[in-house]
């Protein structure tokens, strides 16, 4: 089937204001030449580190249709399409404005200091099967990505769903401006990007500038369990947004459960879904992903989409890569599961983890291991903080902790002598101690912000399956 048209050189010369060389029709946008699919329209951003500009030649070798650049680079052919603008970042602002504006869907807007990614796909999902719907990309939530993002959105889309990052004050109200979501759900606010912050409130009033595009006909989405519940409230009421929901466990929140069970593989909840009880199964474990699901079940309450249809599909998400994707791996004498959880951390999703582990059934002689690397942007707070793991560890009945980097030593020195697996100062010298100390039955959760690169471990565990695999295949 082919691809829709998603931009005409006349319309994005319209939003733009640049000058085209020739005409073009793009079904899809990139800002990376690698990434580029046969179709796209090519933006050379200037990043901080390379130039858009010298990929030119080969994003369109590699089938983009046009691309919109601020000069005409050097070993560019005569005929190549090219939209020449003033500004690429503000060309890319400007088609994210102009796709913003010329489409009736509904906006969601998604942050918080965790789980924004997570929030994002499910309601991908279980908005998808209501209407056509555009989500963010893996991703892309910042001043690049954003814009990217809703250049991407098709004229018909029924619903978007638009992930807004930051760890600034003031990032965004930019974002939310181009957005103007018509919902917006904040996740939850906790200490992450604490070093750019003097205290947990301005990150709460940093998140809340998420209202700043919003208008009085839009609904606020918080987390009732959040003790910066009623701070964010005020602010959203601020910018004039009086429908506040808020979802959550607390028996004040208006999107509440009724009931829950959770096991290994997620959980069968009850819910009061302001005032429509809805009964459903959650494809993803952990306490958390309850109360993630209530946000989403608020989100589609405020839209006015079918909630009962909407709970049915949350059965079938499943964890993403990096964020509680499970993995059986066979090894001389048996099995052991992973938990891959290293696409990033801060304390509460650490927390979290710690708690879906402990919800594992082990094997025979098995162990629960946690791998864990540091938490990043935590500021002065960051050895508490990961020493303070140790309490969340021994309640969670973990057996052994291996641990990377400067600041997990703060946790290896607060462990007893038998939870010390191991310690190196970085993920790719404890990836071997990891591998050496697994056995069968173990299950094994592994860990770290992004810059800790822990997704090395991952891919040392994996690799121990590899020559089972191979021999099966060559049967």
């Amino acid at each position: 089937m082919a691809k829709a048209i998603l931009w005409t050189s006349d319309q994005a010369v319209s939003a733009t204001g640049g000058a085209c060389s020739k005409a073009w029709s793009a079904t899809g946008v990139s800002i990376d030449s690698r990434a580029v699919e046969e179709g796209d329209l090519f933006v050379a951003i200037r990043g901080p580190n390379m130039d858009g500009h010298d990929f030119v030649a080969d994003a369109l070798a590699r089938g983009a249709v046009a691309a919109v650049v601020d000069h005409v680079p050097a070993g560019i052919a005569k005929d190549a399409a090219l939209l020449v603008v003033d500004d690429t970042d503000k060309a890319l602002r400007m088609l994210g404005a102009q796709a913003r504006a010329r489409t009736s869907a509904k906006i969601v807007g998604v942050t918080g200091s965790v789980g924004k990614t997570g929030m994002k796909e499910a309601l991908l999902a279980i908005l998808s099967a209501q209407g056509a719907t555009t989500a963010t990309k893996g991703n892309l939530n910042n001043h690049w990505g954003l814009p990217l993002s809703l250049a991407r959105m098709p004229e018909d889309t029924r619903y978007g769903v638009f992930e807004m990052g930051m760890n600034h004050p003031g990032e965004l109200t930019t974002l939310s401006e181009l957005a103007r979501p018509h919902v917006a759900i904040i996740t939850t606010v906790e200490k992450v990007h604490a070093q750019f912050f003097s205290s947990v409130e301005d990150i709460a009033d940093a998140k809340a500038e998420i209202f700043a595009g919003m208008d009085s006909e839009g609904a606020a989405v918080l987390n009732r369990d959040n003790p910066h519940f009623d701070r964010l409230a005020d602010a959203a009421r601020a910018h004039g947004v009086t429908r506040i929901i808020g979802f959550g466990l607390s028996a004040d929140a208006q999107c509440r459960a009724v009931s829950f069970e959770m096991d290994a593989e997620g959980a069968d909840v009850v819910a009061d879904i302001d005032g429509q009880r809805v009964t459903y199964r959650i494809g993803i474990p952990g306490r958390h992903w309850v109360g993630n699901s209530l946000g989403a079940l608020a989100v589609v309450h405020a839209l006015g989409c079918d909630v009962a249809a909407a709970a049915a599909a949350l059965a079938k998400l499943r964890p993403l890569k990096g964020r509680g994707e499970k993995h059986s791996v066979t090894i001389p004498g048996g099995t052991f599961q992973l938990i891959d959880e290293s696409y990033n951390a801060s304390p509460v999703s650490m927390r979290a983890a710690i708690e879906t582990l402990a919800a594992c059934p082990v094997g025979n002689r098995g162990r629960r291991i946690a791998v864990l690397g540091d938490m990043l942007e935590l500021g002065r707070e960051t050895p508490e903080l990961h020493a303070g793991l140790v309490n969340v560890l021994e309640e969670a009945g973990v057996d052994v902790v291996f641990a990377a980097g400067r600041a997990m030593a703060h946790l290896r020195d607060a462990l007893t002598a038998s939870m010390r697996g191991g310690y190196q100062p970085d993920s790719k010298h404890l990836a071997s101690l990891v591998v050496a100390g697994i056995r069968p039955g173990d299950v094994v959760m592994v860990k770290g912000s992004a810059g800790s690169n822990m997704g090395q471990v991952v891919t040392a565990l994996l690799a121990l399956g590899e020559p089972a695999r191979q021999s099966r295949e060559n049967a």
